[in-house]
């Protein structure tokens, strides 16, 4: 099984507003970054868009380090998601879970892997992380100025 690691990252000009997602790819020396954006949307749709995309760009079943600033993606996925599926996705306190389409995607992602999930400090010194939130921020630009035309 391919080992490779997986960085993610979304931003958000506003919340909502216009929005891009991020991902870095590596096996072995290989290098894969992305992006998309969209122009209405939120910071965590981006972060979890982040994520479904990466791990969709795997083309066969791999190992996976995948390393993220998003405590709510961590933890909806390795902790959360269980429960909201028994509630009928519905939160502890009874109100919806919300981009409930998005962490479909991602558990359906994530079920073709075996994923070792990891969080690190948003803006410190992951090189990797910070590189995901320039190219996430500028996929977020795009679409503000995409949106002004």
């Amino acid at each position: 099984m391919k080992q490779v690691t997986l960085v993610t990252d979304g931003s958000c000009l506003g919340n909502p507003g216009p929005g891009g997602w991020a991902y870095i790819l590596r096996f072995g020396s290989r290098v894969k970054e992305a992006t998309g954006n969209d122009a209405h949307t939120t910071n965590n749709r981006m972060e979890l868009s982040a994520a479904v995309e990466g791990l969709r760009a795997l083309k066969e079943s791999c190992s996976v380090e995948l390393i993220t600033d998003s405590e709510y993606v961590k933890n909806g996925i390795t902790k959360w998601i269980e429960g909201w599926k028994r509630r009928n996705w519905r939160k502890s306190d009874g109100g919806a879970v919300l981009n409930v389409d998005l962490w479909q995607a991602l558990e359906a992602e994530a079920g073709r892997h075996r994923i070792d999930w990891k969080w690190t400090k948003g803006h410190a010194d992951h090189e990797d992380n910070n590189r995901c939130d320039e190219l996430a921020r500028e996929a977020a630009e795009h679409a503000r100025r995409a949106g002004r035309q």
